[in-house]
């Protein structure tokens, strides 16, 4: 099992957070984390990588369960692509080249505090062909496009070989192209035999790429369903989820929304005030 949430609640004080979470991830299975904004994802997140605790139930992940395992060797299994990262990395290591941001993969750091093999340099090299950023190598990190960064952290995620990789909305802010590369790169880890179970954090249900298997509805911290993407990724569950109408079709293996609504449009704030 790569991951086993069982009867998981939590509370922030007296409020609330999750509530009876049941969550079990097989090996060969790939999930969507699905649900809006407020909805419990983050929460969720943090308790499956052991930064925050269950107020009550249990957490296996890897095999290990929480409360008897060092959860600092266990995170080096781990694998997390996250815009919170990006942002420290780009604050804490302005000047950091591209190369050397992979490489700080293979060691779980934020930055290169070992002297790194001839092996390391050249497997970075390969990771980042791999993902279609080889000739950004030599760059600033920093002075990357959006999409370059997430494509560069991907490989650098990828360095360190997890078992378990979170992709927590890895395309905020990306336009269409950016996302569409992003999204390939994802779709191609997901088929290698020796990738990572990957678990995939989004409000948009189109960036379910075909490779993911299964997924998991949050609403107001409750499960609302879970299972295989096909039966669980529904108009009426994605209504109820969003709290408003919408129907869902499949194209080439990837859910599309589209509201159905008869709600009007509001109008543009230059009308109103016209």
């Amino acid at each position: 099992m790569v991951v086993s949430l069982r009867d998981i609640t939590w509370r922030r004080g007296k409020q609330p957070i999750l509530t009876g979470v049941n969550w079990q991830i097989h090996p060969g299975e790939h999930w969507a984390l699905i649900g809006r904004n407020g909805s419990g994802k983050t929460s969720l997140l943090n308790i499956l990588t052991g930064y925050a605790w269950p107020t009550t139930g249990t957490v296996e992940v890897l095999g290990q369960a929480f409360g008897s395992v060092d959860l600092r060797e266990l995170r080096k299994s781990i694998g997390w692509v996250s815009s919170s990262f990006l942002q420290e990395l780009l604050s804490l290591r302005p000047t950091e080249r591209t190369l050397d941001v992979v490489v700080s993969g293979k060691f779980a750091s934020m930055g290169v505090y070992q002297q790194p093999s001839t092996k390391d340099r050249a497997d970075a090299v390969t990771v980042l062909d791999w993902f279609g950023c080889s000739s950004l190598a030599g760059r600033l990190f920093a002075s990357l496009s959006q999409g370059e960064k997430q494509r560069v952290l991907l490989a650098r995620a990828w360095m360190g070989k997890p078992q378990l990789l979170i992709l927590d909305e890895p395309c905020t802010g990306l336009d269409v192209p950016a996302r569409e590369q992003v999204l390939g790169a994802i779709d191609t880890l997901a088929q290698q035999k020796d990738g990572p179970t990957l678990v995939y954090v989004t409000h948009h249900v189109e960036e379910v790429v075909p490779s993911f298997t299964h997924a998991l509805v949050l609403n107001h911290g409750q499960v609302l369903a879970c299972g295989r993407k096909n039966e669980t990724l529904t108009g009426n569950t994605l209504t109820e989820a969003f709290s408003l109408p919408v129907e869902v079709s499949w194209q080439s293996g990837r859910p599309w929304l589209q509201v159905v609504s008869d709600t009007p449009v509001p109008r543009p704030l230059a009308d109103r005030f016209s």
